[in-house]
């Protein structure tokens, strides 16, 4: 008899054969909600697999209401939508997707917001659409800020941090970092250079924040930090909301203490119209899109396929995080 697996999202038609061949498959139809709670705690009472996505909140309650359950299965990087702890007190696996997946789409991504934020892209896109542009715009009508020479200051020397040094070495960018561990190697390969912590505040032009978030990383970017900051600081977020403290960032914004902001990830995830930093002019809004290619999300449904199957076919999955 096959294993009965549940999936919190429609997946695309070659995964979902492939789960198919070796399980019995529960699938969430839709692609643009997630699977009410309700709905999530009835279908796991009777599985042996869970594949879920950060959308998915796989609590103390949700676990106790699975008395099967092997393995939870994260189509994602991050994990801190799944209670670990809980999880291994029942013998649940808990497997994620490699960072590296999705490094090259993410920088892509991230070094797009910066010029877009910079170069007042959506601005200018809105000023057509809205029948602004009567003739050749005034000297100073929409004009950002230079990216070529500019220095580009990166909280977080990982893997994306690194993609992201490379792309901003062919615009002749200055790229400064920290990181709780220095990193000879990225400095002599990429020429970086690292600088304490104020001081990549008070320097850069630019602020790309690519941390993990954590109790450590969490409001890491706050009201002292950005009182540090240039007037002139154009600040990029694209790994989790909370790491930055949205009422820091909107009273920065608000009060001239920097620039703009291009936000991929915010707090609470979806925001909507209403959301305050939706209607500023100097903030671009993006709806968490930072791994969002075709290739990059189908090898992130395929990763988490094989880690799934490999549990229950009782072989180690391919990414373990508890």
């Amino acid at each position: 008899m096959k294993p009965k697996i549940y999936v919190t999202r429609k997946l695309e038609a070659c995964v979902k054969e492939k789960l198919e061949m070796y399980c019995e498959v529960s699938m969430w139809g839709r692609e643009d909600l997630p699977v009410p709670k309700e709905v999530l705690m009835k279908e796991v009472s009777q599985v042996e697999g869970l594949y879920c996505l950060l959308t998915e909140t796989i609590d103390k309650e949700i676990i106790s209401l699975a008395p099967n359950l092997k393995v939870i299965s994260n189509m994602a990087v991050g994990y801190n939508n799944i209670d670990l702890e809980e999880a291994k007190k029942h013998s649940i696996i808990v497997t994620n997707t490699p960072p590296d997946i999705l490094t090259e789409t993410t920088a892509d991504l991230t070094f797009a917001l910066l010029m877009a934020t910079a170069r007042r892209i959506v601005e200018a896109v809105d000023y057509i659409k809205t029948n602004q542009w009567l003739t050749w715009s005034p000297p100073m009508q929409l004009t950002g800020r230079d990216i070529y020479g500019a220095t580009l200051g990166i909280i977080g020397m990982g893997r994306i941090g690194s993609a992201l040094a490379r792309r901003a070495k062919g615009f002749k960018m200055n790229v400064v970092y920290h990181n709780r561990n220095r990193r000879p190697r990225h400095e002599k390969e990429l020429g970086v250079h690292y600088l304490e912590w104020e001081e990549l505040l008070k320097t850069s032009d630019y602020i790309c924040v690519l941390v993990p978030y954590s109790e450590e990383t969490k409001n890491l970017i706050a009201e002292k930090e950005f009182s540090l900051m240039k007037d002139t600081c154009i600040l990029i977020n694209t790994s989790r909301g909370g790491i930055v403290k949205e009422d820091a960032l909107y009273h920065a914004l608000t009060n001239q203490q920097i620039w703009a902001a291009g936000l991929d990830v915010f707090e609470q995830e979806p925001i909507d119209s209403t959301n305050r930093f939706v209607s500023l002019p100097n903030v671009v809004t993006l709806p968490h899109i930072g791994s969002a290619s075709v290739e990059t999300r189908l090898k992130m449904e395929e990763v988490a396929a094989k880690n799934l199957l490999r549990v229950l076919q009782d072989k180690p999955p391919l990414y373990r995080v508890v």
